[in-house]
C-alpha cells in the first residue's frame, strides 16, 4: 500500500466504531512501519500496564482483523506490520501521523464520553467508598475465578445491569476481574426484566412477606430485612429474610445473597454492642421440612452463644442430629 492509496484509506475509507485503527496505524508510523501487539495496545492504553492484556486481545480481534483485511498491515509473529512502510518518506510519514490525529480528534469530538463506555467500572458512576466497599467485601480478589488484584486490575459489576434496572447498591454489586467481566457481558443472556419483576413477588398467607408494622426492623436494604426471631434460641437471636418470596435458601439470586450478608455482619455487629457477654454466633438456614424448615419463607438465624450456655457446644450445628455434635469422641468409639 503506497502513501496515496493509505491516506485515501485513512481520510476517506476508514469507518470506525472506535479509535483502534488510527491508533494502530499511527503507531506503527512512529515505529519504523512495525510493531509488537503489546506495543499497539500500550499506545491504546495509554501505559495502563494492568490491562495492557485486555487490549492485546482488542487489538487482535478488532483492529487487526479489520486493517489485514483491507490489506493496511500485515500479521507477523509478534504484532503487525505496516503495508509499504518502507517506500514512506520522512515527510509522508508526518502527514499520515497529523492525519491520524486529525481522525481521533474528530471521532473523540463526536463521540465524547461515549468512546470509552465498555471499560468504565459500570454503565453509572460508583462512588470511591461504594467501590472499595466491595473490593474489600471481595478479599481483593475476583468473584468469578478468584484471581487477586495484585495480578489484574478489578472492576464493580452490576450483578442486575443499570439498564435492565439493577441499583447502585452494595448488594447488587460484585469485584470481578476485567477478563471475567468482559466475558461476562459477552455470555450473559438472562431476561433481568424476569429477575427485576420477582424481586417484587410477595405471598399474601406468608407471615414473613406481611410482616406486622409494629415489628421492629434491626436493619434493611433493597433486597433483605432482618428483625429479631418472635421465638428466640438465645437472647438477641435475629432472622434475615429476603424481601422476596423465595421458598429456600438455593432459591436466592446471588444479590439477594450479598444483601443478606451485609445484614447478617450489620446486626451482629448490633448485638455484640449490645450484649458484651456473647461469644459466637450460629448462622444458617434450614431448607426443606426434612431440614428443620417450618416457614417456607427463606430465612437465615443469626444466634448469638455466650459461654455456658449449653453444657457441651463443641460440633455447633452439628448437634441438630442427636449424638453427632462431639465428632472425635464418635471416632474413638
Amino acid at each position: 500500500m503506497n502513501f496515496r492509496s493509505l491516506k485515501k484509506f485513512i481520510a476517506q475509507d476508514m469507518r470506525m466504531s472506535h479509535i483502534y485503527q488510527p491508533v494502530m496505524i499511527r503507531a506503527l508510523l512512529g515505529r519504523n512501519g512495525r510493531c509488537t501487539t503489546r506495543q499497539i495496545a500500550a499506545e491504546i492504553l495509554s501505559g495502563d500496564a494492568s490491562q495492557l492484556e485486555y487490549y492485546e486481545r482488542i487489538t487482535r480481534e478488532m483492529p487487526g482483523r479489520v486493517l489485514s483485511k483491507r490489506g493496511v498491515v500485515s500479521k507477523v509473529s509478534d504484532g503487525y506490520e505496516l503495508n509499504g512502510f518502507s517506500v514512506l518518506n520522512r515527510a509522508q510519514i508526518l502527514e499520515l501521523k497529523l492525519l491520524c490525529d486529525h481522525k481521533l480528534n474528530e471521532y473523540l469530538d463526536k463521540r465524547g464520553d461515549k468512546v470509552w463506555q465498555h471499560r468504565k467500572l459500570s454503565s453509572g458512576y460508583v462512588p470511591g467508598t461504594l467501590r472499595y466497599e466491595v473490593l474489600k467485601r471481595a478479599k481483593f480478589r475476583c468473584e468469578l475465578c478468584g484471581i487477586s488484584a495484585d495480578e489484574r486490575a478489578l472492576e464493580v459489576d452490576h450483578i442486575q445491569p443499570r439498564k435492565h434496572g439493577g441499583a447502585d447498591v452494595i448488594e447488587n454489586l460484585q469485584a470481578l476481574c476485567y477478563s471475567c467481566n468482559s466475558t461476562k457481558r459477552d455470555r450473559d443472556n438472562t431476561d433481568f426484566r424476569a429477575v427485576r419483576e420477582s424481586y417484587a413477588v410477595r405471598d399474601s398467607d406468608c407471615i414473613f412477606c406481611n410482616l406486622p408494622k409494629e415489628r421492629e426492623i434491626l436493619a434493611e436494604n433493597s433486597l433483605a430485612i432482618a428483625f429479631a426471631d418472635a421465638f428466640p434460641v438465645s437472647r438477641l437471636h435475629a432472622l434475615v429474610i429476603p424481601r422476596r418470596h423465595v421458598r429456600e435458601f438455593f432459591g436466592l439470586t446471588q444479590a439477594e445473597i450479598n444483601a443478606c450478608t451485609q445484614l447478617l455482619h450489620s446486626v451482629r455487629g448490633q448485638v455484640l454492642a449490645r450484649d458484651k457477654s456473647i461469644r459466637g454466633f450460629n448462622v444458617g438456614a434450614n431448607v426443606e421440612e426434612a431440614g428443620g424448615q417450618s416457614v417456607f419463607h427463606c430465612h437465615v438465624h443469626l444466634i448469638p452463644r455466650r459461654v455456658g450456655d449449653v453444657l457441651q457446644p463443641r460440633g455447633g450445628v452439628r448437634n441438630i442430629i442427636p449424638g453427632k455434635g462431639d465428632y472425635l469422641a464418635g471416632r474413638k468409639n
